[in-house]
């Protein structure tokens, strides 16, 4: 049976949302992460360093919470089950991965950006979404739309948010965590600014903790 997200990342309530191009920058930048607050984790399939950077982040940093982004079929979600990952994450759905969502126990934020969508993936007994690209699709009018006709469903948006605007998302009570690029920015990494993008977890996950509960 697949468990809930929420269940897996526990009081956590920002997930930086992580594009890594050097391998070698994966397990530094996971330690500073985790050392600084967040310790759960989405790394996008957007690279050839991916899947390498979540086998070595669940292999080598501890307290780590790891989980696969930008899946978009069948092979992606088998790769990075086999990498490591514990949950996953897709900006959309396919009847393809619908189709091999139902053969897998893997918690997974499937994506939806539409009331459609997010009754269609609910129907398919996803009470936990992503909201994709949030701030494009109307982020917290959305939100607070779609939360009256459908109470039962829970989202992470991702997409537009950043340190300024966390706390309005936040605040909705649909809303179980938010993902974001902002905590470490591509420039960052290839500087390999650690303390910099520590500051800046730090900073989300002390505004982030007074809505833990």
């Amino acid at each position: 049976m697949r468990i809930q997200v929420s269940k897996l990342i526990g009081a956590a309530k920002v997930i930086p949302v992580l594009v890594i191009d050097d391998l070698d920058t994966a397990v530094p930048l996971a330690h500073c992460l985790v050392e600084n607050g967040l310790p759960v984790l989405e790394i996008t399939l957007r690279t050839q360093a991916a899947l390498g950077a979540i086998e070595r982040i669940c292999n080598e940093v501890e307290g780590a919470i790891v989980g696969a982004g930008t899946i978009l079929g069948a092979d992606d979600l088998a790769a990075a089950r086999k990498a490591g990952a514990v949950f996953g994450v897709s900006p959309g759905m396919t009847h393809e991965l619908l189709d091999c969502l139902k053969q897998s126990d893997l918690p997974f934020l499937p994506g939806a950006a539409t009331a459609s969508e997010v009754m269609a993936l609910r129907d398919a007994g996803f009470t936990e979404q992503k909201l994709f690209p949030a701030e494009v699709v109307g982020g917290t009018s959305f939100l607070k739309s779609v939360g009256g006709p459908v109470q039962d469903v829970s989202f992470c948006p991702t997409g537009g948010i950043r340190y300024d605007n966390m706390e309005q998302y936040l605040t909705l009570p649909n809303v179980m965590a938010i993902g974001g690029t902002w905590i470490a920015p591509k420039e960052l990494l290839l500087r390999k600014e650690w303390e910099t993008i520590g500051s800046l977890a730090f900073e989300a996950s002390i505004k982030a903790a007074s809505f833990a509960g």
